[in-house]
């Protein structure tokens, strides 16, 4: 059978990643075309387009890229045309994705979506789009299933695929020793997007003069140049380990993370945490508007309580970023955040996220 993949970001990548080796499983002739990443790429060498070129965050950006974007959705579609997939599988990244689902509705193509798009946070109506241009919904958070019964949907709830990327991770036991790691550190992840690290990593890089006693490693993408990363980090005591996010949070003793799915990933990797994010000006504003949930984390939304503290906008700024990071360096509300962790892991379940959903996209498309 053939299959059509659409990832838009690092975690679509290593999500879909994992939802290609899956699905070769259950179906050894599967043939895959795709948007995503080096992950991706590392399964079927017929990518389309990478994702660091569709990887556009916040109002602003996406205002200041439409003609780009216009142009990548006129691709997509005529590449779907000319593939001719028996399943189209779209992975997060709604923006796009919905886009593409409400074409392959039309032109009677089945539709898998992978990862819910955060409709619950903002918008909700477009759980309405979902409903009418999507065959299959498939949800890695626990309360989406009560979310979307209220528009009389019935989706299929898989698990966190985060816990299957974890598992199946090779950790380096000698990770510390290879890059000569003496003392204890804190993590920095300030994205893996252009605009992310615009908005984020200045204010991370700020407070490591706070912290003299504590080392700092950013956690950097393998798509962002060395360069960029060096030019942000010109005049910082900080080292820059690329494409091994999993290992330095295993080994760090806090992170500052940016809000997304690292949060998450930090959280299942027992490291303490303090959640920063930025936007431009236009992009909060409008976002203030909008948004409709208490918290941007996905471990507070998921525990709906307050476990790791949230630094936004103006509150991201270099005292309240020390004040935070010194409450969980030691002390009271260390432990706590770490036992809060364990309750969050039994609530996002085991692992086979991918394995699970695999076997159900391979069913459907062979019934």
């Amino acid at each position: 059978m053939k299959y059509y993949l659409i990832a838009g970001e690092a975690s679509g990548d290593l999500h879909g990643s994992n939802l290609m080796k899956q699905i070769k499983i259950s179906d050894p002739n599967a043939e895959f075309r795709f948007w995503g990443g080096d992950l991706m790429k590392e399964q079927s060498e017929n990518m389309v387009v990478h994702y660091r070129e569709t990887a556009f965050m916040g109002l602003s950006d996406v205002l200041l890229n439409l003609n780009k974007i216009s142009k990548f959705l006129k691709k997509c579609k005529q590449d779907i045309v000319d593939f001719k997939p028996d399943a189209l599988v779209l992975i997060d990244y709604p923006g796009f994705n919905l886009r593409i689902a409400k074409f392959a509705k039309e032109n009677s193509i089945k539709t898998h979506y992978y990862i819910s798009p955060k409709v619950w946070a903002w918008n909700t109506g477009r759980a309405l789009k979902i409903k009418r241009d999507v065959d299959f919904l498939y949800t890695i958070l626990p309360f989406e299933t009560d979310f979307y019964a209220k528009f009389n949907m019935k989706v299929d709830y898989v698990g966190n695929p985060l816990c299957d990327s974890i598992e199946n991770y090779p950790f380096n036991s000698n990770f510390k020793t290879e890059h000569n790691i003496g003392r204890p550190y804190i993590a920095l992840l300030p994205g893996s997007r252009m605009s992310e690290l615009k908005h984020v990593l200045p204010n991370m890089l700020e407070t490591i003069k706070n912290f003299p006693e504590y080392d700092f490693i950013l956690a950097g993408a393998n798509h962002i140049s060395d360069e960029i990363y060096k030019n942000y980090c010109t005049g910082y005591t900080v080292k820059i380990i690329k494409g091994q996010t999993y290992d330095v949070l295993k080994n760090a003793h806090a992170g500052l993370v940016c809000s997304g799915t690292a949060t998450l990933e930090t959280a299942l990797l027992n490291c303490p945490q303090v959640v920063c994010f930025r936007f431009s000006k236009l992009s909060y504003f409008i976002g203030k508007l909008v948004i409709k949930v208490k918290y941007i984390s996905l471990v507070n939304l998921i525990m709906d309580k307050a476990v790791v503290e949230e630094l936004i906008q103006d509150d991201f700024n270099e005292k309240k970023i020390a004040s935070s990071l010194r409450k969980i360096l030691t002390g009271q509300s260390r432990l706590d955040m770490i036992q809060s962790y364990a309750a969050l892991k039994i609530k996002v379940g085991n692992s086979g996220a991918s394995e699970r959903t695999a076997k159900l996209i391979v069913s459907r498309t062979q019934n």
